[in-house]
């Protein structure tokens, strides 16, 4: 599998600086990968877009922040609530994917997908 994204960038954006959970880490960020490629129709022998290597990182945050409460669709306890989606790559199916394996127009698709 392909690193689409560096362990330590996540650690950075979950303000993260041992390595106790670098084990967990890893399985998320394996598991996410798998799950875009899965979204996008990568076969495994097809290179990752570096280009949506934000949306690894973004989701690898989500799922990480909301571990211990899997699957939560709702709670609400002394005017706090919680509410998760039931997909973490909603918010980018707006995103439109055209990407290329050359500069040109004419270059075989990797990706042509109008939804993630």
């Amino acid at each position: 599998m392909d690193g689409v994204i560096e362990l330590q960038d996540l650690k950075t954006m979950l303000q993260l600086e041992t390595t106790d959970q670098d084990g967990l880490l890893n399985l998320i960020i394996k598991n996410t990968t798998k799950a875009l490629r899965f979204k996008l129709g990568l076969n495994a022998g097809k290179e990752f877009p570096q280009e949506l290597d934000y949306i690894v990182l973004e989701v690898c945050v989500r799922r990480y922040n909301r571990l211990k409460n899997e699957g939560m669709a709702s709670y609400s306890q002394e005017g706090e609530s919680i509410t998760f989606k039931s997909d973490d790559f909603d918010d980018f199916l707006s995103e439109s994917i055209n990407l290329r394996w050359g500069a040109k127009t004419d270059s075989d698709l990797i990706i042509c997908n109008n939804s993630i």
